[in-house]
Order: C-alpha cells, then sequence, then structure tokens
C-alpha cells in the first residue's frame, strides 16, 4: 500500500472517530434539553422498544457501510468494479468475453447449427478459463480475478481487437489484448505485465464443451485431447479413457480440445513448459459442471508455464472452429492431425485419406452440391482405380474353378496321404501357371480403402446435417425405427433405432458372399471358411447400426457395384473355355518355378522326409 493510502484511511479513521464524539456529544445535550418534554410525550405516544431498537440498529449498519464505501474506493481498480461481457466477432465467430478476468467465456460459431437447427455454441458460462498467476503477492492474485476496463480498435486491415486493461496500483497493471481477422476462427492473444518482473506465468485454460449433436454418447467417445511438441512429434488421448491427468515430459507446441466436429486449441508463439491435462467426460457425480440440468460433453483442464520475453509479454493463438481439414491444414503447424484419419494399428490408412480420398472428395464437391451423389460417384471411381486388382482376383477364381475337376482326382488319388497330395496340387499348379494366392492378393489391396473410408465419413464435417433419401443428416446414423425402452444386451449392442442403410449393407454382403460362393471353388475340409462370410455381417451389425449413414451408404453401394461388377466380368469378359484351352497348353511348356513355389516346394518336401523319418507307433 503506498504512503497516500495510508495518509487517505489515517484521516478517514480520525473522521470516523470525530463524528461518533460530536454525535454522542450533541446527543446528550439535545436529551437533557428536551428530557420532560420527551417523558410527557412518551406517556401520550409511547414507542415500542424494538422500533427503538431498529433505529439504532439502521444507523449503525449506516455508518459500516458509509465506512465500507470508502475504504472499497480507496482500493486499486483492479479489486473492484462490475463484471459485465463484452463480445468480438467477424462473420464466422462470436467470443463473448467477462471484463472480470479478461478470459473468453462463450464462443458461438456463426456457420454453424445444433442437431436441432439452434444456435450452435461451443462452449459458454464463467467456468470456461484463461488466466495466469501474477508475481505479487507471493502468487496470491490471478488475472481471473481481476476486473478490466475495455477498449475496442479496428486497424486498417479490418482486424477487430479488444484491450483489456486492468489497474492494480502502485504502477502495476495487466494488459490482455484479443484480436479477430475479418473472418475465420484463430484469435490472436497477448498478455503484458507492466511494472511487474517474471521470466514465465504459471496459466490454466479450462474448456467445458456443450453438445451438439444428435448422439451425445457418441459424442464423448469421439473427444479427444491432441498435443503436438516443438519437436513436432505429435499424440493423443481419448478422454473417455482418461483416468489421470497427463504430464507431458517436452516443451509443447499446441494442445487442442477436440470434439466430434469441433475443436479448440491453445497455440504458442513459442512453447509451453510444464504442461499438464486433466480431462473429464462422464459427470455422474453431480458435478459442479452441470448446470442447469445440462451435462456438457466434456471438461479440459490445462496448466502450463508460458514463457514471457524482454517485454514481459508472452503471445499466442486460440482456435475455435470446426475440424474441417482443410482448413486446419491451412495454418501449417499440424492441427489438421485432430481430424482422425487413421491411427493406432490402422495410422497407414490416413496417408490413403490425405492422398487420394480427400483429394477426390473436395474435387467432386466444386461441382455437386448432393453429397449422396457425391459418395456414389467416388465409390465408382475408386473401384475403377481398383479395377485391375478386381479383374486379376476373378481371373484367379475361374482358373480354380477350371482346375477343381484335376484336383478332385488328387484328393481322391492321396486320400491317405496329405503331404503327397500338397506336392502334386503344387506341381499342378505350377504347369498351369495358376498361383493360389491370385485370387486373395488382389482383394487384400482393396481393405486399405475399405478402412480409409471407415475414418474418412465420420470425420467430414462437410456431411454434417447435409440429407440424402431418406437420411436427414449423413454424419449420424439414418433412423427409420426408434424406441425409448431399455432392451438389456440388445440396446448397448445393437443401440434403440433401426438403421436403414445398416440393413442394406448387411443384405448386400450376404448376397455379394452367395455369389461368390457359387463362383468360388470350395474347400470341403475347412468349414469354417465356408460360412465365415455369411456370419461376419451379423457380427458387424450392431456395430454399424451406429455409424454414420454416410458411411453404411458407402458400403452397400459398393457392394452393389461388385455384384454387378462380377456379373459382367463373368458372363462378358472371362471365357472358362479358352482359360481351360490355354491351361493345357501351359502344361505342355517346359515348366517354370518361382522363387516362391520353389520355397513351398522345398518346403513340402522337408516335411516328409522329417515324417518319414520319425519311428512308427506300434500297434
Amino acid at each position: 500500500m503506498d504512503r497516500n493510502s495510508v495518509i487517505g484511511f489515517t484521516l478517514l479513521a480520525l473522521l470516523l472517530v470525530g463524528y461518533i464524539f460530536f454525535n454522542q456529544q450533541g446527543k446528550a445535550e439535545l436529551e437533557e434539553q428536551n428530557r420532560a418534554d420527551s417523558v410527557a410525550n412518551a406517556k401520550v405516544h409511547p414507542k415500542p422498544i424494538e422500533e427503538t431498537q431498529e433505529d439504532a440498529t439502521a444507523e449503525a449498519a449506516g455508518i459500516v457501510e458509509l465506512v465500507n464505501d470508502s475504504l472499497e474506493q480507496l482500493k486499486p481498480a483492479a479489486y473492484r468494479g462490475e463484471e459485465k461481457k463484452v463480445t468480438l466477432e467477424n462473420g464466422d465467430i462470436a467470443v463473448g468475453f467477462s471484463t472480470k478476468g479478461a478470459s473468453p467465456v462463450s464462443a458461438v460459431l456463426k456457420q454453424y447449427k445444433t442437431y436441432d437447427k439452434g444456435e450452435l455454441v461451443f462452449f459458454d458460462g464463467n467456468q470456461n478459463k484463461l488466466g495466469a498467476v501474477l508475481p505479487i503477492d507471493n502468487g496470491a492474485v490471478a488475472t481471473s480475478d481481476l476486473y478490466y476496463t475495455t477498449q475496442e480498435q479496428t486497424d486498417e486491415n479490418g482486424y477487430s481487437s479488444l484491450v483489456f486493461t486492468a489497474d492494480l496500483g502502485e504502477g502495476k497493471q495487466v494488459l490482455i489484448t484479443y484480436t479477430l481477422p475479418k473472418e475465420g476462427y484463430m484469435l490472436q492473444c497477448k498478455m503484458q505485465l507492466v511494472g511487474m518482473s517474471a521470466s514465465s506465468l504459471p496459466v490454466t485454460w479450462q474448456t467445458v464443451a456443450k453438445h451438439t449433436e444428435k448422439d451425445i454418447n457418441n459424442e464423448r467417445k469421439n473427444s479427444q485431447v491432441y498435443y503436438r511438441f516443438v519437436d513436432k512429434d505429435e499424440d493423443y488421448f481419448t478422454i473417455a479413457n482418461s483416468d489421470e491427468p497427463e504430464k507431458l515430459e517436452k516443451a509443447t507446441e499446441w494442445v487442442g480440445l477436440k470434439m466430434h466436429f469441433f475443436s479448440t486449441a491453445l497455440i504458442a508463439n513459442d512453447r509451453f513448459n510444464n504442461v499438464t491435462i486433466e480431462s473429464k467426460a462422464s459427470f455422474e457425480d453431480n458435478s459442479v459442471f452441470v448446470n442447469n440440468g445440462e451435462e456438457p460433453v466434456a471438461v479440459n483442464t490445462t496448466t502450463l508455464d508460458a514463457p514471457l520475453d524482454a517485454s514481459k509479454s508472452m503471445g499466442f493463438r486460440m482456435y475455435i472452429g470446426p475440424n474441417h481439414y482443410k482448413t486446419l491444414r491451412s495454418f501449417d503447424i499440424g492441427l489438421e492431425e485432430m481430424v482422425p484419419l487413421g491411427y493406432g494399428p490402422m495410422f497407414f490408412v490416413k496417408y490413403i485419406n490425405k492422398g487420394l480420398i480427400i483429394p477426390i472428395f473436395n474435387f467432386l464437391s466444386k461441382f455437386i452440391s448432393n453429397y449422396g451423389v457425391i459418395i456414389m460417384l467416388m465409390t465408382i471411381i475408386i473401384r475403377l482405380l481398383l479395377s485391375f486388382f478386381t479383374y486379376k482376383s476373378y481371373l484367379s477364381a475361374a482358373k480354380m474353378r477350371v482346375l477343381k475337376p484335376e484336383i478332385d482326382e488328387l484328393k481322391a488319388k492321396y486320400a491317405d496321404d496329405q503331404q503327397k497330395f500338397g506336392v502334386e496340387q503344387m506341381k499342378l499348379y505350377r504347369s498351369a501357371g495358376v498361383n493360389p494366392l491370385g485370387g486373395c492378393l488382389p482383394t487384400l489391396f482393396q481393405l486399405p480403402i475399405l478402412f480409409a473410408m471407415f475414418y474418412f465419413f465420420p470425420s467430414s464435417i462437410e456431411l454434417r446435417q447435409e440429407s440424402f433419401l431418406w437420411a436427414k443428416d449423413l454424419s449420424t446414423y439414418d433412423s427409420i425405427a426408434s424406441w425409448s425402452a431399455n432392451i438389456p444386451v440388445l440396446s448397448s449392442i445393437y443401440g434403440n433405432h433401426i438403421s436403414l442403410f445398416t440393413i442394406l449393407m448387411t443384405v448386400s454382403s450376404l448376397f455379394l458372399a452367395l455369389y461368390n460362393r457359387n463362383m468360388t471353388a470350395q474347400d470341403p475340409n475347412n468349414p469354417v471358411m465356408k460360412y465365415l462370410p455369411f456370419i461376419f455381417p451379423f457380427m458387424l451389425l450392431g456395430v454399424f447400426n451406429k455409424m454414420a449413414a454416410a458411411l453404411t451408404f458407402y458400403y452397400f453401394f459398393s457392394n452393389m457395384i461388385s455384384i454387378a461388377q462380377q456379373f459382367i466380368i463373368q458372363k462378358y469378359v472371362i471365357n472358362e473355355d479358352a482359360i481351360h484351352a490355354k491351361i493345357q497348353e501351359k502344361k505342355n511348356q517346359p515348366a517354370t518355378q518361382s522363387k516362391w513355389q520353389s520355397k513351398l516346394e522345398e518346403m513340402q518336401k522337408a516335411q516328409m522326409e522329417r515324417a518319414k523319418q520319425q519311428p512308427r507307433k506300434k500297434k
């Protein structure tokens, strides 16, 4: 406290003592002069004791209030004030700030709506915080507890700014500036200290994300925290699986809270140190984050140390916007990794999405507005690109069908010696120029595309609230029937609705499996492989019933193209008689072994030799 404040408090105390002393003296003289009149008047008009006590209490309260008001006026401006809300906005986003704390407390994304067509508020409320601990009073003062004056500014480039100033007295000030461009979702932030000395500040950033999509359980499953270190290494974790705070061991470039289709990220101009992330996505314990009966989707609290530069200021950015791959990639700091295009064991498919699927999708989106049509065209284009492998697969299957009578003869001939049968079978394949894996490898080459689509469609914000046929929103499941009753086991696996695209996908998968069974030679010694294609679609029925309609429609349409493609190739392209004649001609030519066939034959011969050397058991 400075000298002027001390003098002010002293004078105020003297005035208060003098006021009380002279007031008591005046009261005594007045009571003595008017005692007789007062007694006479009291006899005629007696005053209740309670009223007398109330007058005394009111007088004392007035004195205390006067003293408190006077003391309050002596405090620095940053410790007193009235909390108000101010807004900084452009055509894409409106960010609300509180004059107490100078922190973003709300964010409205103007170009998007909630699942029920309401205003999309990503977060709202004073529980959303962004503040630092100041190097005064042994760290007892935080920027979130101070009151600020505000000033609006606009530069020649159309950038709008809000400058928050907190005056702590004795020449100490905190200035926090937020700036928005004319369009976009990147908020520029700068915090500067005046009259205070520090090399870094402890910062707390908390976001309470609101419910914006159709299925809150699916939102929570998709809520994740991503972060990128200054060495460009990246990682993430799913909030629903987070039990303990995550302490990052390296200096960090940014930390992001990713929801299903929207995210917010705190990005350092330099770096963040000692980052600790604590997240929550379950609120069954009547958490303080539940407001007016509304549970948030997730809460993320990040604490970190932010270094100050020579001017005692730190700069950072805050992204608050959609998980749009092209938008996030434009910042060139790896934010696009928050769009899950493939991770875990399937991490490699994200490169297929980035290099093939997304470019085709974006190209078609320039000319076609109906995303259902875009999905169909994408499916056709991808199947055409894979047509060479498809043809090879069908050709190999046709060769195996042609050779089936000869293979059956070998089975009958060597029924008691499976090893000898295997050797003779490989000789037949070699002489006919047939690769037994020729039908499997092309199919395996197509699997990465299927997995790439599995990640792409549920993550594409472009499909959000886009309708096609009976599906009102391609980014979530299409429901033709639903019920509220919770059916044990069934509801947890299948859900409380019926997705028609999922039913069509399952039926088409079963039909395709049946068609392939009739067109492909079957191995009677392996009944599991015989029935697995029919069991597998039912196993996935519960999984895909909750998936995005765009994904299940893609798989359904892809199955229909496969059926049509296989019918055309088998009917009009592949001639089994010509294949048989070519195989017979190949048999008459000198046999040439591939490395793989030679190795396989050597293994079979070695196995036969070991079997001969083993002693036979006595009967």
